[in-house]
């Protein structure tokens, strides 16, 4: 078990050794600084705590910045927990980089996706429209109907509708790391993963590989 916090930069793609072209996502992939190590005495659990992108120290608080102080790190955006086979190798203050991942590794990438606000049947189910003509009037994209009148009397759970869309989190399996470089702190994992550019990804070795 291994994993690492980045940054979605975008999208782009690369040639393969047999000439084909290859859809790639770029990600900027750590390093993130270790803030604290969890343990199973004094914790229950075992996990690192680990910071991830600069920050101005005037947009944290006084007991963020005393952690920061405490592990020898700078000021960072985002702080999160992660799970590794092995915490020897991560000590606090030590960083965690995208060297861990191998080229052609697979691996499960979680973000959060793009919000669209509230959004009709037909944009959030992927609904069909209503006839055009021969007496539709004004419900063209209206959801139809959702259930009977007499017998139940009213809308079952689960029925699709319109409402909320986007931005809840996803993971993506089984997606291919085509190159790390280690110096620009980059991954290029191929095909899309979630979230606009900027997003904040969640990277880890793929538990169905």
């Amino acid at each position: 078990m291994k994993e690492i916090l980045g940054k979605k930069l975008g999208m782009t793609q690369i040639f393969a050794p047999n000439g084909l072209i290859v859809p790639v996502t770029v990600i900027e992939a750590g390093p993130c600084s270790v803030l604290q190590q969890k343990t199973l005495e004094k914790d229950g659990y075992e996990a690192i705590k680990v910071a991830f992108q600069n920050t101005r120290e005037s947009l944290k608080t006084k007991p963020e910045l005393g952690e920061f102080k405490k592990a020898k790190v700078e000021a960072k955006k985002y702080v999160a927990e992660l799970k590794f086979d092995s915490y020897e190798n991560y000590p606090v203050g030590s960083e965690v980089k995208c060297d861990i991942f191998a080229e052609g590794e697979k691996v499960d990438v979680s973000g959060k996706t793009r919000g669209r606000g509230f959004t009709g049947v037909i944009q959030r189910w992927n609904a069909r429209r209503h006839r055009m003509t021969h007496g539709v009037s004004l419900v063209h994209r209206a959801p139809g109907s959702n259930g009977a009148t007499s017998s139940v009397s009213r809308v079952l759970k689960g029925m699709k509708g319109p409402g909320h869309y986007g931005n809840e989190k996803v993971t993506i399996q089984n997606l291919e790391v085509v190159r790390v470089d280690a110096n620009r702190n980059v991954l290029l994992i191929k095909g899309a993963v979630p979230g606009p550019k900027g997003a904040i990804l969640r990277i880890k070795n793929a538990v169905k590989a």
